[in-house]
């Protein structure tokens, strides 16, 4: 089974699989016992229909701690190089990971993504596009903004922060950390087009909502 989500068996993932339950079990317990976790507000995702869950990125672990939180699966966005692990391809499979080349723009994952939330799932994206090991939010690429408006899914934002920054992709897995997730409401893009200076707009109100969160406060 491929892990870029063009496979069939991909949209039939629901939160009541067998798998996704057990996996989600194990983030639940891996994440008390290793990750002493704060959630700032509950996630306020819609029950059903899609949505897209932006965050900003510290390490590798990231998509853990918040599905570990999330009511419902997070199908997420994910840069193809992690596939080389294979203890990670059972993990991938079992979400329905989108793949990313991260070297060039993946128009093919974009259209992955739009498939995944006509489908109704949730989409997990870090904007950002790697890692950043300091508190710094760096800019985010525009394609955050093309897939709000293309799809016009509400965007959920979300802040997370802790010391599992500056650890190497596997260091982070084995080295217990404290973990703050700060969760928003969802950004107000009703009144822009899908055109360039909509995109545009978009991707700034969603970096500013994340950035919003960083600073304290819950919107």
């Amino acid at each position: 089974m491929s892990a870029n989500g063009n496979n069939n068996n991909h949209f039939s993932r629901r939160e009541s699989d067998l798998g996704f339950r057990l996996l989600k079990a194990w983030a639940g317990l891996y994440t008390r016992a290793f990750h002493q976790t704060t959630i700032r507000q509950q996630f306020r995702l819609p029950a059903t229909g899609p949505a897209i869950l932006v965050c900003n990125h510290t390490s590798s672990i990231d998509p853990i701690l918040l599905q570990a939180y999330a009511p419902r699966l997070i199908r997420w966005m994910m840069a193809k190089e992690y596939f080389q692990y294979k203890p990670m391809r059972f993990v991938f499979d079992t979400v329905g990971v989108i793949l990313v080349d991260r070297g060039r723009r993946d128009l093919a994952a974009t259209r992955a993504a739009m498939r995944v939330l006509s489908a109704g799932y949730v989409l997990g994206v870090f904007p950002e596009g790697r890692i950043e090991t300091s508190d710094e939010l760096l800019p985010f690429q525009s394609g955050i903004g093309l897939l709000a408006l293309k799809t016009r899914a509400p965007v959920y934002p979300a802040y997370l922060d802790g010391h599992q920054r500056n650890r190497e992709m596997i260091e982070a897995f084995y080295h217990p950390s404290d973990a703050t997730i700060t969760l928003g409401s969802p950004v107000d893009l009703s009144d822009l087009t899908d055109s360039k200076s909509g995109i545009i707009e978009a991707t700034r109100r969603i970096r500013s909502a994340v950035e919003s969160l960083k600073n304290g406060s819950k919107i």
